[in-house]
């Protein structure tokens, strides 16, 4: 069993173009081959084109034991609740929320989708 440990979310005054990483735990959807998993972590990675906003990592994006795909975060949806709350495993509303707002400074809102 996977124990997700809770991030401090990302200071909300950040500045537009800052990243803020997706915490670990968080509900994503591939939004090209339509894998749906969560963050796994990030990977640091050497060489090819594809990085995250950061210039030097991927995300893991678990998509059932044992496969996990390393991902960009422009290739990734953030998924939902009907409280439009992101979903992030074994975590509470409040925590949600901030990250939620986290997100949303930074994500534009065609990234955020309720699950099928």
């Amino acid at each position: 069993m996977n124990v997700v440990k809770p991030t401090k979310p990302p200071q909300l005054g950040a500045a537009k173009s800052a990243w803020v990483r997706i915490p670990d735990g968080t509900k994503v959807k591939h939004r090209h081959e339509g894998h749906v998993g969560f963050i796994d972590g990030l990977t640091e990675i050497v060489s090819g084109p594809d990085r995250n906003p950061d210039g030097k990592t991927q995300y893991r994006m678990n998509i059932g034991a044992p496969d996990r795909q390393l991902v960009t975060e422009s290739d990734l949806s953030i998924l939902i609740d009907d409280e439009d709350l992101v979903i992030i495993l074994r975590q509470k509303a409040p925590y949600r929320r901030a990250v939620t707002q986290s997100l949303h400074s930074v994500l534009s809102p065609d990234r955020f989708v309720k699950p099928s």
